[in-house]
Formats: C-alpha cells, structure tokens, sequence
C-alpha cells in the first residue's frame, strides 16, 4: 500500500503521455489508469494521447510551430513532471516518444520524467534506458528511478475495446509511480 502524498496549496501540475499509436494501446490503457491514480492523490493531471495530435516528424526548422506541435511543447515546458507511456518496439522505445522529446527539445529541461512501458515480452525491459540517459544528460532531467513495465499477460480483453489490466502488481507500481512522482515534485517545488 502506497502512503498518502502530502501536497502544499497548488497541487502538482503532472502530464502523462501516451506514446502509442496502436488503435488498441496498451500504453493508452495503463496512462489512463496512471491519471486516475494521480487524481487520488490530489495532483492535477492531464493525459495527452500521441493518437489524436498530428504531429510532424522533427525537421529541426519548422515542426515544432504547428498547432499540435506548439500545445504539447507548452505543455511540457509548463508541467511540474511527465510521465511517458511508451511502447517497447524492437528493443526500443517507439519513434513516436522520441519524435516528441526532438519536437520539445528545451521544453524539458529540468524536468521529473517517469515511464511506463507496455512490451510484448519481458526481455526488453531495460529499453526506456536510451530515452532516459538522453533525457539526464541532454536536457538535466531528473527520472523516477521506478518504471512500470507491461506484456500482454498484465492485461484482459487485449486489444478488444474493453481492454482493461488484470495484474494487481502493475495497478500497485502504478500507484507507486503517481506517489513518487508527486513527492519528486513537491519536494522540488518547496526548494
């Protein structure tokens, strides 16, 4: 069980990403599930879903000014952390999450980042690893030392509209990761 996160008068202003473009995303499903944990403790979240933004690929001139690509970016630089969740493809984080951190570039700077991941199988567990040490060295950001990672097996109904997760360990890493993330934050805040 997961202790109660004290916050201080503004609560945390968390965004939680979902990485995913899969029309039945296990990402989207443990995001989702992420946000109502965030909620329980008093932060005010907001989940974006990579599904629903037309984002261009990074150009490095003109991508980061459309539309899309402008209101996540304000979101990033504006959020007190985010939250990643990212699916694993071929060893690696999809093309999706890294499209976005190119597209953000100094928006995350000295950020708290944390990841969930949704794979196919155990073996790549150590993928997000890239992503982050891009993210510690490029841009100073602090990560959650604690990821959440998910197959197939941690979830019912997979990739049916009623998708849902079934493991009791991942909804409590879950909650683990909404409870650290929030006193990362505060305790960064009060500072």
């Amino acid at each position: 069980m997961v202790s109660p996160v004290q916050l201080e008068s503004h609560p945390m202003n968390i965004l939680v990403i979902s990485c995913s473009l899969h029309p039945q995303s296990r990402s989207y499903i443990l995001a989702r599930q992420l946000i109502q944990d965030l909620h329980a403790l008093g932060a005010s979240s907001t989940l974006y879903d990579l599904r629903d933004l037309d984002l261009p690929f990074c150009d490095a001139v003109s991508a980061d000014k459309t539309e899309a690509a402008v209101a996540i970016i304000k979101a990033i630089a504006e959020a007190d952390a985010i939250l990643l969740a990212v699916p694993i493809y071929n060893y690696d984080v999809n093309a999706a999450a890294k499209n976005l951190l190119e597209l953000g570039m100094r928006a995350w700077n000295n950020k708290i980042v944390g990841f969930i991941c949704a794979a196919g199988g155990r073996a790549s567990y150590m993928s997000v690893m890239g992503l982050a040490n891009s993210l510690m060295l490029d841009f100073r950001c602090l990560i959650v030392p604690r990821f959440v990672y998910a197959t197939k097996d941690d979830f019912g109904d997979d990739r049916l509209p009623t998708m849902h997760i079934t493991s009791d360990v991942i909804k409590a890493r879950l909650q683990e990761l909404a409870a650290t993330t929030v006193r990362l934050a505060t305790a960064l805040q009060q500072n």
